[in-house]
């Protein structure tokens, strides 16, 4: 069994995102345990704060530490990542050295009720994902328009194809944890000594 940590990106009490959480989370393969990382309590972050790390941004990080993968589930705000997860992510990567989203297998997917569905958000969050050193599952890629008639708020979704599609990103998405993760693998990302078996 897998810990996947999941981050929503809207603190909006309807939102979609966490409508898509719930199925995702209903789709998802055996192996896979979900726990959301909350993000909406974090102050706005400051290089102040790296001297004395207050309670919120520990609690996060260890939460990060914890998870064997994250899962980023989110809006697009303005063409952009939202302000509230790009504050979470800024808080996980800091103080510096101390990068709690490195060799953690992170898979990025999000709602719209516009045709492009979280792509531009996503393009942004690949390339600090990158800088964090975040193996990123790259396909399928997943920008989701989101249909209030197709999604019940329980998490099920009444569309076949949608289902399957999501059905098939959660697979993948558990293979690659699997991947990134495997101890059998001499130099593998998922060693913590990538070098020790050369």
């Amino acid at each position: 069994t897998y810990k996947i940590g999941y981050l929503i990106g809207s603190l909006a009490s309807g939102s979609i995102n966490r409508t898509l959480s719930k199925a995702l989370i209903r789709l998802a393969p055996d192996g896979l345990e979900f726990t959301e990382i909350p993000i909406g309590n974090l102050p706005l972050y400051s290089s102040d704060y790296d001297a004395d790390y207050p309670p919120e941004g520990r609690s996060f990080k260890e939460a990060i530490e914890n998870s064997d993968g994250i899962l980023i589930i989110s809006p697009e705000y303005n063409r952009s990542i939202p302000g509230v997860l790009k504050n979470a992510i800024d808080w996980g990567s800091r103080p510096w050295g101390t990068n709690s989203f490195a060799r953690k297998p992170t898979g990025i997917i999000g709602a719209s009720p516009g045709n492009i569905g979280t792509a531009v958000m996503q393009s942004s969050m690949r390339a600090v994902l990158s800088f964090l050193d975040a193996p990123q599952l790259n396909s399928p890629e997943a920008y989701v328009k989101f249909d209030r008639s197709v999604f019940g708020d329980d998490g099920s979704v009444s569309d076949e194809q949608t289902e399957s599609f999501l059905r098939h990103y959660m697979e993948e998405y558990g293979a690659f944890v699997a991947r990134v993760l495997a101890a059998d693998a001499p130099g593998h990302i998922g060693d913590r000594e990538p070098y020790a078996h050369a």
